[in-house]
């Protein structure tokens, strides 16, 4: 879960430079096309089948992880990197929640209030301008749009649980750019294709090789633990967005951001640390 989380903050990254003048759609696709080449490469080489049992399940899967992704891609492009993150990053909360009802997983106290405590340290280190009263008003629009992504992408790490009981990890892996390919194109065509130029390029490979990557780690992690635990480890990509913006963007964090790093940390480790008997 930790190395896909790396992944996905690379990702994430290379997204918010590239749509800078590329469509959200155009993205998306630049992401499932190298997904897709990857993915199925994969599973020739391990011999596995790629179709899977619990088609419905999967297909169910693949709608998930393209709404999630598109939601997602369409904040970082219209908030701040930051911002985007921290809404994103609300879909570990409501995995944990999801699977009490739909896996029947049991959350013990200790997991609430770690969760509740990364969830505080998240709003810190982002400090997102609707609950700030520094930094310009966020799109409406956008939050709601980021806020929905985040939904969509618990669904899929819910999903995803379930299907490690029947799939092989690749498979699931491979449905996501099944799905998400086909569907981006009519909205892509609305949007309007813009053609990328010298480093676009670079950036669209690097956003579909991170996103890979990032998706078998995490993929494996959920087939490994509980929903709750393992997504809560995604909480270190908010951190990881301060430091890309330390580094990248010239975006230094105050004291604020400096507590919740911490509270996130606290928050994860906790959650993520052997139940012992």
């Amino acid at each position: 879960m930790l190395m896909g989380t790396l992944f996905f903050s690379a990702m994430s990254v290379c997204a918010k430079v590239a749509g800078q003048r590329l469509p959200t759609m155009e993205l998306v696709l630049g992401r499932v096309v190298v997904t897709l080449v990857m993915s199925w490469w994969v599973i020739r080489s391990l011999g596995v089948h790629p179709w899977g049992n619990d088609k419905k399940l999967l297909l169910t899967r693949g709608f998930a992880g393209f709404m999630g992704l598109s939601c997602y891609f369409y904040a970082i492009s219209h908030l701040p990197l930051a911002d985007a993150t921290v809404i994103q990053f609300c879909n570990p909360m409501l995995a944990a929640l999801f699977a009490v009802f739909a896996l029947k997983e049991r959350l013990r106290w200790i997991e609430v209030i770690a969760t509740i405590l990364s969830m505080i340290g998240v709003v810190l280190v982002a400090q997102p301008t609707f609950l700030f009263e520094q930094g310009a008003a966020l799109d409406p629009i956008a939050v709601a749009i980021g806020f929905t992504g985040a939904v969509f992408s618990a669904v899929a790490y819910v999903v995803i649980r379930r299907l490690g009981a029947t799939e092989h990890h690749m498979v699931v892996v491979f449905y996501f750019p099944l799905v998400t390919g086909p569907a981006s194109l009519p909205v892509l065509a609305l949007e309007g294709v813009v053609v990328p130029r010298g480093v676009e390029w670079l950036l669209l490979l690097g956003i579909g090789v991170a996103a890979q990557l990032g998706q078998i780690e995490i993929t494996k992690g959920l087939r490994l633990e509980t929903a709750s635990r393992a997504s809560a480890v995604t909480y270190l990509q908010i951190v990881l967005a301060y430091a890309w913006g330390m580094l990248l963007f010239g975006e230094y964090p105050n004291a604020l951001s400096i507590l919740g790093a911490l509270l996130v940390v606290m928050g994860v480790f906790t959650v993520t640390r052997p139940v012992t008997p």
